[in-house]
Order: structure tokens, then C-alpha cells, then sequence
């Protein structure tokens, strides 16, 4: 197997673990969505510590952590345990659909968090697809009566979280371990507060599940091993191929999220979505096409300048 065929292996694995993650936090449903957030946070945690431990690179954690870069890491671990927390919520609020939706647009909103923040330019069919995008959350917020806030604040924080990582100067599982360090003492302090005095507890969602339940208790610790795996997979595909095809991916981990909320979740696919859908489709696959013309062009000119 080549290095490239096994970049495109190790980028369905992780594409798809993500895609399938709401069969996960459906099956914690019956603990409250802040407390899977803190053992999400800790298990991941002591997974990573261990990883980057056995690669002797706690120099390197500390220094980031103690650097320049302290406060990018800081403002990394709080927009994505946004995105954590409210992916979570959204699961075991029957909402599946919107937070797939939410990373359907993502790959747009970050464009244009990235025409905001590093003055990038869109080029051809990019406008377009950003029109389509924004028609398609029209049609939701209209036809619903609401704006999908849940698909919004997940594709915002998810792109402001990429864009802070776009400018720090280390790897992702180092960054993703030094965000999990930082974000550590709050999920501790919850996870006492949960066993003590019951917070974020309901008669539906008890607080306090770990230990009082043998299913729980496993899926919980597994939560660290569903943020991991994936990561380790993406950072592998990542390094072997092209970053358009990596980008590309994103596209099957929400159509499997899509296809879990409406065929096994079952949640209601009213004909607002069939409107909005096809309008976030089309709008991809004009960003997807205008991504790899780009991308041709890009390699054309690297070609004719190492020829001259």
C-alpha cells in the first residue's frame, strides 16, 4: 500500500468515526450533556498526556502551554469545547439533523471567516456557493420559525477554532493536548460538583452517572478513545495528502451524521429541509469545484516556476 493510499484510509477512518459519533452520545443520553463534556475532556485528556508522554514530548506540551502561544491555546480550548458541549446538547436533544446541518456549512462559514480574519478573497463559483448557503438558512429560519442557532454556533466556533489553529505553531494532537490540559480544572471542578451536589442534574439526566452505572461508566471512558482515535487517523491522512482532498472529507462525516439523524434517529425531515438541503448541496459542490480548479491552477504555476 502506498503512503497516498494510505493516506485515504486513514482519512475514511476518521471521517466516519466522526460521522457515527452521534450513535455515541445518543447511547449517554441519559447523562447530563455538560458532565459527558468534562469526562470528554478528561479522559481525552489522560489519552493524549499519555501519547505525547510516551513520545517524550512534555518539553514541548509545556512550553506551549507557557509560551508565546498560551493564549491562542486558551481561546482554541474554549471555542471548541463550545463546539463540544453544544454537539453533545444537540445529539441528546433530538436535534442530530441541525448540528449535521451545521457542519455542512461549515467548509462556507469558513470561508468567510477566513476572508474576515486573513483577508482571503473568494474567486468564481465560490460566490455562489456562499448565496446558496446563506438562501439555505433562510428557507430554515422562515419555514421553522426560528434561525437554526444550534447549525450556526457550530459552524462558527468550529471555523473560528480552525482559524486560531491555522496560526499556532504546533501539531494537532500536541495543541488538541495542551487545549484538554487547560480545560481540565473546570471539567474536574464539575465533575465534583456533579457527584456532591448534583449539578446539571435532572430527574431525567441524573447527575453523578460514573460509577453508578457498569454502561455508563465504560461509554464514558470511551469518550476519550472517540476524540482521540479519529484525530490520530485525520493528522495521519493529513500528512499524505493534498489539503483540498482533506477538506473534501468533511463533506462524508455530515452526510453520515444526515443519514443517521433521519434514518435511525428518525427526526422529522420536514419539507423546509428538503428545500434547504439540496440548496447546501449544491452550494458545496460548487465550492468543492472551485476548490480543486484552484488547486490545478496553484499547481500549474508551481510547475512552470520550477521550470523557468
Amino acid at each position: 500500500m502506498t503512503e497516498t493510499q494510505k493516506g485515504y484510509v486513514a482519512l475514511l477512518i476518521a471521517q466516519t468515526a466522526w460521522g457515527l459519533s452521534p450513535l455515541y452520545y445518543k447511547a449517554v443520553a441519559d447523562v447530563p450533556a455538560f458532565e459527558v463534556l468534562a469526562h470528554r475532556t478528561l479522559w481525552t485528556c489522560l489519552l493524549f498526556g499519555l501519547w505525547i508522554g510516551l513520545q517524550g514530548r512534555l518539553g514541548e506540551l509545556r512550553a506551549l502551554m507557557t509560551g508565546p502561544q498560551a493564549g491562542k491555546v486558551l481561546a482554541a480550548a474554549l471555542f471548541v469545547s463550545v463546539n463540544w458541549g453544544l454537539f453533545i446538547y444537540a445529539i441528546q436533544s433530538g436535534q442530530a439533523l441541525e448540528a449535521a446541518f451545521g457542519y455542512y456549512i461549515f467548509p462556507l462559514v469558513a470561508t468567510v471567516i477566513g476572508m474576515a480574519m486573513f483577508r482571503e478573497r473568494l474567486s468564481g463559483l465560490q460566490y455562489a456557493a456562499l448565496g446558496l448557503a446563506a438562501l439555505a438558512v433562510v428557507v430554515l429560519g422562515v419555514g421553522l420559525g426560528a434561525l437554526p442557532w444550534i447549525a450556526l454556533t457550530l459552524a462558527v466556533t468550529f471555523s473560528i477554532y480552525g482559524a486560531i489553529k491555522k496560526t499556532l505553531d504546533a501539531g494537532p494532537i500536541l495543541s488538541v493536548t495542551a487545549e484538554v490540559v487547560l480545560l481540565l480544572p473546570i471539567a474536574l471542578v464539575w465533575l465534583v460538583g456533579a457527584y456532591l451536589a448534583g449539578w446539571g442534574g435532572t430527574e431525567a439526566q441524573p447527575a453523578g452517572a460514573f460509577g453508578h452505572s457498569l454502561k455508563d461508566t465504560v461509554l464514558l471512558i470511551f469518550s476519550g478513545l472517540i476524540t482521540g482515535m479519529p484525530l490520530i487517523f485525520f493528522t495521519a491522512a493529513a500528512r499524505r495528502l493534498p489539503l483540498t482532498v482533506v477538506g473534501m472529507g468533511q463533506y462524508w462525516n455530515s452526510t453520515l451524521q444526515f443519514l443517521v439523524a433521519v434514518l435511525i434517529f428518525a427526526e422529522p425531515f420536514t419539507h423546509w429541509h428538503a428545500i434547504a438541503m439540496p440548496l447546501i448541496w449544491i452550494a458545496l459542490a460548487l465550492y468543492t469545484v472551485e476548490a480543486f480548479r484552484r488547486e490545478a491552477l496553484s499547481r500549474k504555476a508551481r510547475k512552470a516556476t520550477r521550470t523557468v
